[in-house]
């Protein structure tokens, strides 16, 4: 893809796949292992390079080194879909970004991010995630955009985890069957995908960020994993009357702090939330407990990864708040991204009763626009134009939205309210251009476990 001469810059292949799980082995978590190769990273990598549904070796980014021909320096890209509200937006999560100790200093990262930008923009991805160093991937063009949870930590002697619940059988960790509606949980096979995947499929159109996943990838989940893979996560689905009503996603094994974390939790109906709550807290105590080591690794809480206001966390027992982590999101076209979120943005409008009075309404995110077109009012389509030279005083913008902003109110992080007081240079044209925007960008809950 590139090459400098002494660096070239592809796409991984098959045959990388032993050399790119050394490389990430050896500088990722180094702490943990005092220095030694993380075999759970290794594993990830090679579970992604080598059997993943929706992963391939070509979604791989390596560094080569031109003098050896090693692999010295890489990343990864894994495509999934989100969804909100019956909407689909293509979303690249990018994982594993590291480079090998003698070859730091050489911008290998710069240079890895911007193919993999290109690579997107050439395929119509039009937002990439990612977690890790806090501000450091800032300098790349990503923007702490959505909240990747903040719900509070639960004590493991709070009384809906430290009931003791008998298992129905030694090998399967399912809550007694005199639960509030007869609601019980265990283990989930793979005969139960096809289920999960109906309930992922009901949650894209709900009010929730999600990331929805069919029958291939839960039956990964489930049993496609090797053991040691740190990605690899444990999935419980809830039963009423034989049938799946629920899924609880977990770890695998206790985290250093002795906490069992949760990534994931869904209902096939909302309504069931008040009878599924308490039977999901009752399996986590009950799994936590096999899990611990004591006195070296005792069971000490539940660590829920989700939104303050999932309802497993609202109906769940009271706990320590915790400061959300951030999920870095960036767009290299915000004009596209608004004309992926075109059908929202209207049904919001039509749903607020309003129509727009004037046949055209202009974005300017400060170097590029965006051009929303209507007919009787209502949102027809978006396209991108070239800025304003001042945006703030052209008479033909309607509202200046910085970058970062925009990514904010589109993620539903922020109201327009609040982003107007965290960024001073968010310009509302005027008070109906600023109802229209507040009605277009209500905060919205997170509900997303991304692929990994």
């Amino acid at each position: 893809m590139s090459d400098d001469g002494r660096y070239t810059i592809r796409s991984g292949r098959a045959s990388d796949i032993v050399e790119v799980a050394r490389l990430q082995a050896s500088v990722q978590l180094q702490p943990a292992t005092g220095g030694s190769p993380h075999p759970g990273i290794a594993a990830w990598v090679e579970d992604l390079m080598d059997g993943h549904p929706s992963v391939t070796p070509g979604d791989f980014l390596v560094a080569e080194d031109a003098a050896t021909g090693r692999v010295v320096a890489g990343l990864a890209g894994l495509r999934q879909d989100w969804s909100l509200a019956g909407l689909r937006l293509p979303v690249a999560q990018v994982e594993l970004v590291g480079t090998a100790p003698p070859h730091r200093g050489n911008r290998l990262t710069e240079r890895l991010f911007a193919a993999l930008h290109q690579r997107y923009a050439a395929d119509g991805v039009p937002v990439q995630m990612i977690e890790g160093i806090p501000y450091f991937y800032r300098r790349l063009g990503y923007e702490y955009a959505l909240a990747g949870d903040g719900a509070a930590t639960v004590t493991a002697v709070a009384p809906e985890v430290a009931a003791t619940v008998p298992a129905t059988a030694p090998e399967v960790a399912a809550v007694a069957h005199d639960q509030p509606g007869g609601w019980t949980a265990r283990p989930a096979t793979v005969a139960d995908t096809d289920a999960l995947a109906a309930i992922d499929g009901r949650l894209t159109g709900g009010d929730a960020w999600s990331c929805p996943r069919d029958a291939a990838v839960w039956r990964y989940e489930i049993g496609g994993r090797r053991d040691a893979d740190i990605a690899r996560r444990t999935v419980a689905v809830v039963v009423r009357d034989g049938r799946v009503g629920g899924y609880l996603v977990h770890g695998a094994r206790l985290s250093a702090a002795g906490e069992l974390i949760v990534v994931a939790a869904a209902c096939r109906e909302p309504a069931d939330w008040v009878r599924a709550a308490p039977v999901m807290y009752a399996h986590l105590g009950h799994v936590g407990r096999q899990h611990a080591a004591p006195p070296e690794r005792p069971f000490t809480a539940v660590r829920p990864l989700l939104d303050p206001r999932h309802p497993l966390v609202r109906l769940g027992p009271p706990g320590t708040p915790r400061r959300p982590r951030g999920w870095y999101l960036r767009t290299g076209d915000p004009a596209g991204l608004l004309a992926r979120l075109r059908p929202l943005l209207r049904d919001r409008w039509d749903a607020a009763g309003l129509r727009w009075p004037e046949p055209v309404m202009t974005i300017d995110m400060y170097g590029r626009a965006a051009r929303l077109e209507f007919r009787g009012g209502r949102l027809t389509s978006v396209t991108a134009v070239p800025g304003a030279v001042s945006p703030s005083t052209d008479p033909r913008t309607h509202a200046a939205i910085p970058p970062g902003a925009l990514l904010q109110l589109a993620f539903g992080h922020r109201s327009l309210p609040e982003a107007l007081e965290t960024w001073p240079d968010l310009l509302p044209r005027d008070h109906l251009t600023g109802h229209f925007l507040t009605a277009a960008f209500p905060r919205v809950p997170v509900a997303l476990w991304p692929r990994t």
